[in-house]
């Protein structure tokens, strides 16, 4: 649900770790792109410009490997979008974060008549987890690298978190962890190896109606019901606002009208959003 977001925050904010893992090399000279490109708008994951290199590093992040338009079209049309409106070198990156046996996960090209077009799949279930727990901003992914022993691997991504020195940049590593590391690992062993704590702070579905529930424990069950609808509320916005920009009063008002099912169901199929337009039929969908 909250995956895109999660890598998204962690490319923005520690992008020479990427740059250094994806190209092999040192650049400080970068700049964070806006990731909505021209044309109908459409959401890249992640769109960074090495401005000495003028090349763009663009990364899209796969929890499954189905997608609507297939990934491969996706890419081409990414890739000709930011081709026409920076005119340089394009290095993409697919990053497939579950493990999975589906052939789409190794499928790294578009092809068409007259067209064929290329970019890099990583699998990060057969990564060695060594390059990624170098930098902070890879720690989290090295949860889901390549081990014969997972408990032992985020134990080990557990301690290299601890060690970083600066609180708030370790809290929200440690919340990313926690997510990612979701993917592959129960609840309950995460918990050992890293901070409940932070995981409160942070914006996980499961945690902010686990609280906005326990809350309402002491308040009434009528009210904690509502107090978690309001949390997933708010957090279903905050999330279309990042996908989608800012959200028109209208939609606004039809968000605030939806049950805590329905923010929930909401919240799964909004990272797939384009537009305005999808979030209108799906509000008009339910409401038929």
């Amino acid at each position: 649900m909250t995956y895109d977001n999660t890598l998204k925050y962690l490319v923005e904010q520690y992008p020479e770790d990427f740059i250094r893992y994806l190209l092999a090399s040192e650049a400080t000279d970068i700049q964070i792109l806006k990731t909505e490109l021209n044309q109908e708008p459409i959401r890249a994951d992640s769109v960074t410009f090495l401005q000495t290199a003028n090349q763009i590093l663009h990364l899209e992040f796969q929890t499954l490997p189905a997608s609507t338009p297939p990934l491969p079209l996706r890419m081409l049309d990414y890739w000709v979008r930011l081709y026409r409106q920076y005119n340089c070198d394009i290095e993409q990156v697919v990053i497939f974060l579950k493990p999975t046996t589906s052939e789409t996960v190794f499928v790294d090209q578009f092809t068409a008549r007259n067209t064929t077009h290329h970019y890099r799949v990583i699998r990060i279930w057969e990564q060695d987890p060594e390059s990624l727990l170098l930098s902070p901003g890879l720690l989290p992914l090295a949860t889901l690298a390549r081990t014969d022993s997972p408990q032992n691997l985020l134990q080990q991504v557990a301690v290299q978190v601890s060690m970083i020195e600066e609180e708030a940049t370790k809290q929200s590593i440690s919340v990313c962890t926690q997510l990612l590391a979701g993917l592959v690992f129960e609840p309950e062993l995460i918990r050992q190896f890293l901070r409940r704590e932070d995981m409160r702070e942070s914006a996980i579905y499961q945690e902010i109606l686990e609280e906005g529930l326990q809350e309402g424990r002491q308040r009434g069950i009528e009210q904690g019901i509502e107090q978690g609808r309001q949390s997933e509320l708010r957090l279903v916005i905050r999330l279309l606002t990042r996908r989608l920009g800012s959200i028109n009063s209208q939609l606004h008002s039809r968000l605030q009208e939806l049950s805590l099912a329905q923010l929930e169901d909401l919240g799964e199929v909004l990272l797939d959003f384009v537009s305005e337009a999808d979030l209108t039929n799906w509000l008009n969908t339910i409401e038929n």
